[in-house]
């Protein structure tokens, strides 16, 4: 079993935003995500421990100006936390290892998908393309990811 962790060496390596992002709790400015567009097949993965969070076959296309999904690729590895900051009342998405924070989960999702919109910041991801998955230790999450064509 894989052991995900944050380790001081990860926090080094992250760049600025990241690490306000993750480390902050801040949020990238709407529109301007490495990730928002990003139609390859593959894995989102905590940028400080590794923990899978979501599959490219639950990313959809909300128009929020982040990445949006409609489940975690493995539940236990998100954790949601009431957020009362700004003034509103909002559900925070955390990594559980790495205790990242990743976004915010909203019920304005796909209703033929769960109805759940996981809004999560490209700064707190690191992408993993289907065919480097098993080379790089996600190959239990391949099937969870559509086929290449």
């Amino acid at each position: 079993m894989t052991r995900y962790t944050k380790s001081p060496e990860a926090l080094a390596a992250l760049s600025p935003e990241e690490f306000y992002v993750t480390q902050r709790s801040g949020t990238e400015r709407p529109g301007t995500g490495k990730l928002l567009h990003n139609k390859e097949p593959g894995i989102y993965v905590d940028i400080v421990s590794g923990e899978p969070l979501f599959a490219s076959s639950d990313k959809y296309e909300s128009g929020c100006g982040w990445p949006s999904f409609t489940k975690p690729i493995e539940p236990a590895h998100v954790t949601e936390i009431e957020d009362r900051t700004h003034g509103m009342i909002r559900t925070e998405v955390r990594s559980t290892h790495g205790d990242s924070h990743l976004g915010h989960v909203f019920p304005d999702g796909p209703r033929d998908r769960g109805g759940l919109r996981y809004c999560i910041n490209s700064a707190s991801l690191r992408f993993v393309h289907r065919n480097d998955m098993e080379a790089e230790g996600y190959a239990d999450y391949i099937d969870q990811v559509e086929d290449i064509a």
